[in-house]
């Protein structure tokens, strides 16, 4: 495989910051399996490539955590990866998918960690190389743990025989299922701020239209992953489809490997239904949040028009009295003061009382 530039990505709206070949190695695992059973681990990419090609019985499952750019391309040089696709593990930020490369499956992943502490959600990123006798699982986040999934499918060697598939199907129902905390604490906060609005706290219209942005965030990381099982769970009906590599199980273990992804699937439909909803909600908070400022303006407005309208009267009065003209007959009236005064007092008393009778102050 040659060296590449790195490419732009559009997955989330900017270019994506390739590996470099100067930061630290990130850790590498490798065991050989045959038939689902554990062999033996093995210290080196080349060992393990060395292994699979003289045993063809043999499944070699790579396991990289935050490698840089030397380890993923000596990888790409021991198991013949190809080159677009290892372009995309190099600049990384990918959206969710699966692609077939000939020989080679590869499938991204994102899962997502929801930050209580400043309300953000963290997306992290996993590929998976997948091909009939080698499995590469490479993870840039902390928020999946490979050794789980790992001894999750030991436990059950039937599983793991499928290869490739298993796999796959063990990140991404660890991916999937580390969704729920994230909902949970994201439904939380959208339930407290929803409280803040009616409350009228000052800070409320900031921190929906955080939540909105994490929520949406959160979306572009589930909602893909129905494609990818669709695209995953298709071939397990016509086995002729499933191509070079993958092996084909048999009817028995293709409907049970089927069985788990749909579980997988419907797991993604329900947090689909979840982030969706709290989008909907977010804007109708928004919504209510407008409306209830808009009527506050309105109150205030009120208020300011029945003062004034409370002390056009008297002004009216005493701008007649205050011209610079002659005095009229009748200004020197001992009870013309008084009157004009008990009038514009009277006057001003009436209004307030018919204001604060129709709610305006």
């Amino acid at each position: 495989m040659t060296e590449s530039a790195p490419e732009r990505t559009m997955a989330l709206g900017r270019a994506g910051a390739a590996l470099s070949a100067n930061a630290p190695p990130g850790d590498v695992w490798t065991v050989l399996y045959r038939d689902g059973h554990r062999e033996c681990e093995v210290d080196s990419l080349s060992e393990a490539a060395q292994a699979v090609q003289a045993d063809q019985n043999l499944v070699a499952w790579v396991s990289m955590s935050d490698p840089n750019r030397n380890q993923l391309l000596e990888a790409a040089d021991r198991f013949d990866l190809p080159r677009l696709a290892m372009e995309d593990a190099i600049v990384a930020h990918q959206r969710p998918k699966v692609e077939n490369y000939g020989e080679v499956l590869f499938v991204v992943l994102r899962p997502a960690r929801y930050d209580e502490d400043t309300e953000t959600v963290e997306v992290g990123e996993i590929h998976v190389f997948g091909a009939r006798n080698f499995v590469i699982t490479i993870r840039h986040t902390r928020q999946i743990d490979f050794m789980a999934v790992r001894d999750r499918l030991e436990a059950e060697p039937a599983m793991l025989a499928h290869g490739t598939l298993a796999v796959v199907y063990g990140v991404l129902d660890q991916v999937v299922d580390a969704y729920a905390p994230s909902i949970s604490a994201l439904q939380d906060d959208i339930d407290e701020v929803e409280g803040q609005v009616f409350d009228g706290h000052r800070d409320a219209s900031r921190r929906t239209y955080r939540l909105a942005r994490q929520a949406i965030r959160l979306q572009r990381a589930i909602d893909p992953l129905a494609e990818v099982l669709d695209r995953l769970m298709s071939p397990l009906d016509r086995p002729e489809r499933l191509g070079p590599h993958l092996p084909g199980p048999g009817l028995k273990h293709r409907g049970e490997l089927r069985n788990y992804l749909r579980d997988v699937a419907d797991h993604v439909s329900a947090t689909r239904e979840h982030v969706d909803g709290f989008r909907q909600l977010l804007e109708k908070i928004t919504e209510v949040h407008s409306a209830l400022i808009g009527q506050a303006q309105n109150e205030a407005m009120k208020k300011v028009s029945s003062w004034g309208g409370i002390l056009v009267v008297p002004t009216l009065i005493a701008s007649v009295f205050g011209m610079n003209i002659a005095p009229q007959p009748g200004f020197h009236w001992v009870f013309s003061w008084p009157l004009v005064l008990a009038f514009m007092a009277c006057s001003s008393l009436v209004l307030y009382l018919l204001f604060r009778r129709n709610g305006w102050l």
